[in-house]
């Protein structure tokens, strides 16, 4: 990143701030509290349930938007608010919100977002707002929070209780940080606001490409499942509507037909911190694959029960039917396990159709099914007999093991492409995280910096006049 900073010129002096993460600041900048930056910070209130009399939106970390430092609107949500617990905590354009309560794996409390709407609202009891001093320009300081919250600053105002972490927001106020005057603020504010969303621009371009790389790859696989891979095949009526034309010497069958279907016990077993056996639930299957983000585990005991109509062997299919419905992964080597509610498997009964199976149901030929069984609603399950009744094909043993590894090779050319795609998402991010932390420290000079677009509307504006 510094070779990406050279094109911006440097402050002519700078002093010693004194602080080591921080390093020099320009000597013209103040150096204070965050304290002096804000008037006050006020705690949120959570209020009762909404009855339609004093419905207030209630703002909460959910809400955040990391990336811009801005409020979602999509689902806002509304509590019951009396007047005298709004009255000091109604937002005003330019208030600063910071998240006291909550944190992950991953991440910390002390994000900070601007809010900028039109509308009434207050912040929960997780989020407290900041209301900026008149010497601060508020998106500058917002810019500023945002490089104390990526530099993971004041680690001791940061209390970790029962999993979750709180801020002590005095404790945090209390670090300092350099400030130049409003008018640069100002003009720092404006210049972050015009390149971020540059960077933003392209960040949104590559994204748009990896849906477009999967929907492709999905198109692929799906090609080659239902149709074979010799252009020049004759072809049937698989009597499926969805389906359509399939090779003439394929068998269109049914999942039960061709692989036995285990579905879960209808009850959740009981869970353990010290449980050796993983319970994979429905969550827990993303992606293709086991992710173990909120692993839950049993003891033996319920293991031996959970798994009295087998256990699911290695490379069989696990599936979800409800929450989310149709989701698939292949069962990995070595993992205790037992399926927990809304849990099935498929073990084929032919040992070579499984990878045949997997890729059938990766397709599109699954979502289509479960579309027609739903007759173009949004279903959010699929009983057993629905699932047993998925129509399937069934090619030769030759050809399934030829489009095997033609799906093998196609998968393996998407994830190379996906991951590069990925990759250069991530160097953007940093490319972004580190040009706000270069401007609001003073590494970077961009007061004579002028906007663009502001300059090709005015000649726009002098040619039509």
């Amino acid at each position: 990143m510094v070779n990406k900073m050279a094109k911006y010129q440097k402050y002519a002096e700078y002093k010693d701030s004194g602080v080591e993460w921080l390093g020099e600041i320009p000597s013209h900048w103040e150096f204070f509290s965050l304290k002096r930056a804000v008037n006050k910070c006020t705690n949120g209130f959570w209020g009762a349930e909404p009855n339609g009399d004093n419905d207030l939106c209630v703002l909460r970390v959910a809400d955040f938007n990391r990336n811009n430092f801005e409020i979602n609107l999509d689902k806002l949500t509304y509590r019951s608010i009396l007047s005298k617990e709004a009255e000091n905590r109604l937002l005003k354009k330019g208030d600063l919100l910071i998240e006291k309560s909550g944190g992950g794996e991953k991440t910390l409390v002390g994000c900070v977002v601007q809010f900028n709407e039109d509308f009434p609202a207050i912040t929960s009891n997780f989020v407290a707002k900041m209301t900026p001093s008149m010497s601060m320009n508020s998106r500058y300081i917002t810019y500023a929070f945002s490089h104390l919250y990526a530099g993971r600053v004041n680690f001791s105002a940061i209390k970790q209780t029962t999993g979750i972490q709180n801020l002590d927001s005095e404790a945090y106020l209390m670090e300092k940080f350099c400030f130049p005057s409003k008018n640069e603020q100002t003009q720092i504010a404006n210049f972050l606001d015009h390149e971020t969303a540059k960077i933003d621009t392209l960040i949104a371009k590559q994204k748009k490409l990896i849906e477009l790389l999967q929907e492709k790859h999905q198109a692929v696989i799906s090609h080659a499942v239902t149709k074979g891979l010799n252009p020049n095949v004759k072809m049937k009526d698989s009597g499926v509507e969805w389906l359509g034309e399939v090779p003439e010497h394929w068998k269109v069958s049914k999942l039960k037909y061709e692989s036995e279907v285990v579905d879960c016990r209808n009850k959740t077993p009981e869970y353990f911190d010290d449980g050796e056996y993983f319970v994979v639930r429905t969550t827990n299957v993303k992606n293709q694959e086991l992710n173990f983000k909120g692993a839950l585990y049993t003891d033996k005991r319920n293991f031996d029960i959970w798994t009295q109509r087998g256990v699911p062997p290695v490379g069989s299919i696990l599936f979800t039917r409800e929450a989310p419905t149709g989701q698939v992964c292949l069962v990995p080597d070595t993992l205790k396990f037992c399926m927990g509610q809304r849990m099935m498997n498929f073990i084929a009964y032919e040992s070579y159709y499984g990878n045949y199976l997997f890729d059938y149901l990766i397709s599109d030929c699954l979502d289509r099914y479960i579309n027609s069984v739903s007759h173009g609603s949004t279903v959010s399950h699929l009983r057993v007999e629905q699932v047993e009744n998925i129509p399937v094909l069934v090619p030769s043993k030759e050809e399934i093991k030829e489009m095997h590894f033609h799906i093998l090779k196609i998968k393996q050319q998407f994830n190379i492409l996906e991951q590069k795609t990925l990759e250069t998402i991530d160097l953007l991010q940093e490319r972004r995280t580190a040009l706000i932390s270069a401007a609001v420290t003073g590494k970077i000079d961009v007061r004579h910096w002028q906007n663009p677009n502001k300059n090709n509307n005015q000649e726009n504006m002098e040619c039509s006049t």
